[in-house]
């Protein structure tokens, strides 16, 4: 019985042993014929999106975020009393960045002011003077009329033979000099009239007298200078410039304004990258500061030079041991997304053209 047990046993463990074989073959067959298909599959579709990508897309980490900057000066010169603003406060249009001491020009003011009064002085001097003119020239007139009248009486008597030679030459001597008076006097009127003649610029207006106001209305234009005002909404940088008693000169920056919603990217793209650029075409911005932020924009413009060409010491290649290197073009991409974090002149970015796109329009 135990052998019988026993061959039963081996019998059933032999019997048993191929259904077990054929039933682990199958999935392994199954995986193997899986993964014939997939994988030459999946290298066909990797392989596909490669050419089918490959010469669509330019890309440059070359790249750097850049906004509009104004330089602040003031346009007179003077010693500041008062500073309004800190390094990167933010400032709107019109908001007070500092003063200069006033006191200077409240003075030119006032000198304008008095040649002011001195001019309409001299204009009434002049009006007094033209009118004297014609009261002399009344008198000579009645002087000519006299010594005329008193020259025909002598020459009456001359005739009769009752006066002698040398009162009649005196007559005619006294009509000559009232004659003379006469011309003097209305020479003397024409010179006062035109002291008080007006030029076809400014009519109606003595010229002394409109110079004067025109210097205190440039003495007030200045003292309004005195306190500098922002030109544009923006943000306040380099304004460790402004200290109090600090003399500042006309036209020498005293600050600068980073302009709020200026922002684009200045992208160096190698010159071999253009063949196939154009303004319009779509493009991706990434920054270094921010990742995981993808801006959206397109290209606003192609640089009319190289960098070489427009930095202060132009690259000189005639010369016998000239390398050819290959120049980068400055492209400029204006960024039509909202960005969710404040962007910063000089950030780092990588930027990504497609060139394929047809340009928006």
């Amino acid at each position: 019985m135990a052998d019988a047990d026993s061959h039963l046993e081996i019998g059933t463990h032999h019997g048993t042993q191929p259904d077990t074989e054929s039933k682990s073959g199958k999935p392994r067959q199954w995986s193997r014929m899986a993964a014939m298909l997939f994988v030459p599959l999946l290298v066909m579709l990797v392989g596909g999106y490669f050419w089918m990508t490959s010469g669509r897309f330019v890309e440059t980490d070359n790249a750097y975020v850049q906004q509009d900057k104004l330089s602040v000066s003031p346009e007179i010169g003077g010693r500041i009393i008062a500073v309004s603003v800190s390094e990167n406060q933010q400032v709107k249009q019109g908001d007070l960045l500092f003063r200069i001491d006033p006191e200077p020009y409240q003075l030119a003011i006032r000198q304008a002011e008095a040649s002011i009064a001195s001019a309409q002085v001299s204009l009434q001097t002049q009006t007094t003077d033209y009118q004297a003119t014609s009261v002399n020239i009344a008198a000579a007139r009645e002087d000519i009329a006299y010594a005329q009248s008193k020259l025909v009486r002598q020459k009456a008597l001359w005739e009769r033979g009752f006066t002698t030679r040398a009162d009649y030459d005196a007559a005619q001597h006294a009509v000559a000099q009232a004659q003379e008076k006469l011309r003097i006097a209305q020479a003397d009127a024409a010179q006062a009239k035109s002291k008080l003649a007006t030029a076809p610029s400014l009519p109606g207006q003595n010229p002394e007298v409109a110079a004067a106001k025109v210097s205190r209305e440039q003495a007030a234009l200045n003292l309004s200078k005195t306190q500098v005002r922002a030109p544009i909404d923006g943000r306040v940088t380099q304004a460790d410039r402004l200290i109090l008693g600090q003399l500042m000169i006309s036209g020498l920056p005293a600050l600068t304004l980073v302009a709020d919603g200026s922002s684009w990217i200045e992208a160096n793209f190698k010159e071999t990258d253009l063949a196939h650029m154009a303004i319009g075409q779509p493009a991706t911005v990434k920054l270094d500061a921010y990742p995981g932020v993808v801006l959206e924009g397109h290209v606003a413009s192609i640089g009319a030079g190289t960098g070489s060409e427009f930095s202060v010491l132009p690259a000189q290649n005639a010369t016998g041991n000239w390398v050819k290197v290959t120049q980068r073009v400055p492209v400029r991409i204006k960024i039509d997304s909202k960005s969710p974090r404040a962007l910063i002149a000089g950030l780092s970015a990588t930027v990504k053209v497609d060139i394929r796109t047809p340009k928006k329009h």
